[in-house]
């Protein structure tokens, strides 16, 4: 058997439009998600021993991040053909990976990672930014991997979202009514303007 994580490249910016789509860095949120995934890594002792990744900076950024995370020591492989990859590019590299590996993560883009996981384990399912998608492959050989098509099992699939600790989701609970009250205000003061408006007329 062996175990293939995909992730997502953390949430990018956009602030700087005048930046090629290549060299976008990570947001304010994509800085926050990416070392949290690289802890989930470790907690569910799924510490890849090779890393390969899109060259484009929000991967490399997001490697970092991860890497950090989880003290990472072994090799990491940027390849710029995992640049917007599609399916049978992922399937060719992972081809080639020695057999003495037995836990790859690649990180990389959609919609080539989506379609990656809907052809190796049979199901359709959305990788959002910074998004964890656990395979396990019954193969001995990664060389296998194209005669193994929808036979992998999905064993888990985690976003930022599910990471969240008790702190955020509180503060973020908080946050709505507080919004929405904020709202309903604004919208009494304009309901009081319109009939003062009415009056006087």
């Amino acid at each position: 058997m062996k175990t293939l994580i995909l992730m997502r490249h953390a949430k990018s910016s956009w602030k700087h439009p005048e930046l090629k789509d290549h060299e976008r860095g990570l947001n304010k949120r994509g800085k926050k998600d990416a070392p949290r995934m690289g802890k989930l890594l470790i907690d569910n002792e799924l510490v890849p021993q090779r890393i390969l990744s899109s060259t484009a900076e929000r991967s490399r950024m997001t490697v970092e991040a991860v890497v950090e995370a989880m003290n990472f020591k072994g090799e990491v492989s940027y390849l710029d053909s995992l640049y917007m990859a599609e399916p049978d590019i992922y399937l060719e590299l992972l081809s080639l990976m020695p057999d003495d590996l037995e836990r790859i993560l690649i990180v990389g883009h959609n919609p080539g990672l989506e379609g990656l996981l809907q052809i190796l384990s049979g199901r359709v399912e959305s990788l959002p930014t910074a998004a964890v998608a656990y395979l396990s492959l019954p193969i001995h050989s990664w060389k296998e991997i194209r005669a193994h098509h929808e036979v992998g099992e999905l064993v888990a699939l985690w976003t930022p979202r599910d990471m969240k600790d008790e702190k955020e989701a509180k503060a973020e609970k908080e946050e709505k009514p507080e919004k929405e009250d904020k709202h309903a205000k604004v919208e009494k003061e304009k309901k009081s303007a319109k009939e003062k408006g009415a009056a006087k007329k």
